[in-house]
């Protein structure tokens, strides 16, 4: 088993910047990568950025191009999303994720999930 434990959520004005962190524990060797989604209610979670303990880091979302960037301290076990201006369309809940699978873009793939932190930006 693999826990995970997000922190960094909270409530910003568009234009912000937050970062969130999420550390793993546990049987961490069985992960391939550790990402984000998110959700908001009545949709489906999406994934936003992921990274393979190899460095590789991919971000899914075109949305966030340019403003969220994945990165990974793996000696720490930790994931972290930096997220630049902030609009009010990010808000949502954020989930960390983390699959053995080589596809983090399907919810169905993920077997360990955070507890979600909410982030919220006004406008």
């Amino acid at each position: 088993q693999v826990q995970l434990v997000e922190s960094g959520g909270g409530l910003v004005q568009a234009g912000d910047s937050l970062r969130l962190s999420c550390s793993a524990s546990g049987r961490t060797s069985s992960v391939n990568s550790m990402g984000w989604f998110r959700q908001v209610p009545g949709k489906e979670r999406e994934a936003i950025a992921a990274i393979a303990w190899s460095g590789v880091a991919l971000v899914y979302v075109d949305s966030v191009k340019g403003r969220f960037t994945v990165s990974s301290d793996h000696a720490r076990n930790t994931v972290y999303l930096q997220m630049n201006s902030l609009k009010p369309e990010d808000t949502a809940v954020y989930y960390c994720a983390a699959t053995r699978s080589s596809n983090f873009t399907y919810a169905g793939n993920i077997q360990y999930w955070g507890q979600g932190t909410q982030v919220t930006v006004s406008s």
